[in-house]
């Protein structure tokens, strides 16, 4: 298996609402051509976020559906500078985002904050100095 992640699914209660969050509250680009009434896809770099009903996403996984506080993962956007930490999570926020953590320096050398988007998935927004993500700061 080659190391690498082609789609990651969220699972979501209301496709529109998180469909708008993403694209008018975060700015992340629709594929318009292979979104529809079912699913959202976005672009984001090297990989695809899906938006899927999450009732469906169970079903289709053979999984009971279940919702959870924390699922045990955060997604993360590292960036180049302490102000887009802040830009962005200011931006999540005025799309109705929770912010969980505010920004903070952090004892590995760089500065972070949390929030949750409208179906609780945690995102952590990170600059950290040392770490180049193919090439992506």
């Amino acid at each position: 298996m080659e190391s690498r992640i082609s789609i990651i699914s969220l699972g979501v209660s209301d496709l529109a609402n998180s469909t708008a969050f993403y694209r008018n509250g975060l700015g992340l680009k629709l594929r318009d051509n292979e979104s529809n009434s079912y699913i959202s896809f976005f672009q984001l770099n090297s990989f695809l976020l899906a938006l899927y009903p999450s009732e469906l996403l169970a079903a289709d996984a053979g999984v009971p559906h279940q919702k959870s506080v924390f699922s045990g993962i955060t997604l993360a956007h590292n960036v180049g500078s302490k102000k887009e930490v802040d830009d962005i999570l200011e931006s999540a926020y005025n799309a109705n985002a929770v912010i969980t953590k505010s920004a903070e320096i952090k004892s590995w050398g760089g500065y972070s904050g949390y929030f949750k988007d409208p179906d609780g998935y945690l995102w952590e927004i990170a600059w950290n100095p040392s770490l180049v993500v193919d090439n992506v700061p």
